[in-house]
């Protein structure tokens, strides 16, 4: 059975990645999907965020990162896959992600989407606060991959 993981994943955090590598062990194949978004603009570009995934999903067998734009529904019947993975931190993701499954589910009734509860220690971590941090100089070496680190490091430099 494949999935997809969709997301902007601008920048990726290691709770990204928990969810991932859990995937990975309960499904045959995880396609991790970027979400190219033309209306905004992210703050890391799409090739910058498929290289973090691409390097710290390299030694995980079935795992695919690729991007796309559109809706998520067609992108899901391009791959031939029918379940999609959302990650949920607390009870104010569900509401959202809710809506958009069920949004989903009645554009494509094929289309399943499974939560899955984030680790504890990642339940609070987001790319919009791992941003905030590194804006004001924050750590976030615990937080992110260390390629990220660095990359944010060297965008705000001098911000």
């Amino acid at each position: 059975m494949n999935v997809i993981y969709p997301g902007s994943f601008d920048p990726v955090t290691n709770g990204h990645l928990d969810i991932i590598q859990r995937c990975s062990k309960k499904f045959n194949k995880v396609i991790v999907a970027v979400l190219n978004n033309n209306s905004k603009s992210g703050f890391f570009t799409i090739e910058e965020r498929l290289e973090f995934l691409r390097e710290n999903t390299k030694d995980i067998e079935n795992v695919e990162v690729d991007s796309f734009s559109g809706l998520l529904i067609d992108y899901a019947k391009m791959k031939n896959v029918n379940i999609i993975i959302k990650g949920l931190r607390a009870v104010s993701d569900y509401e959202n992600e809710m809506q958009m499954a069920l949004a989903n589910n009645k554009l494509y009734p094929e289309l399943e989407t499974l939560f899955m509860v984030s680790n504890t220690r990642y339940s609070f971590l987001s790319s919009s606060l791992v941003r905030e941090l590194s804006l004001f100089g924050g750590d976030v070496s615990c937080l992110v991959p260390k390629a990220v680190e660095i990359a944010l490091k060297n965008k705000f430099k001098g911000a």
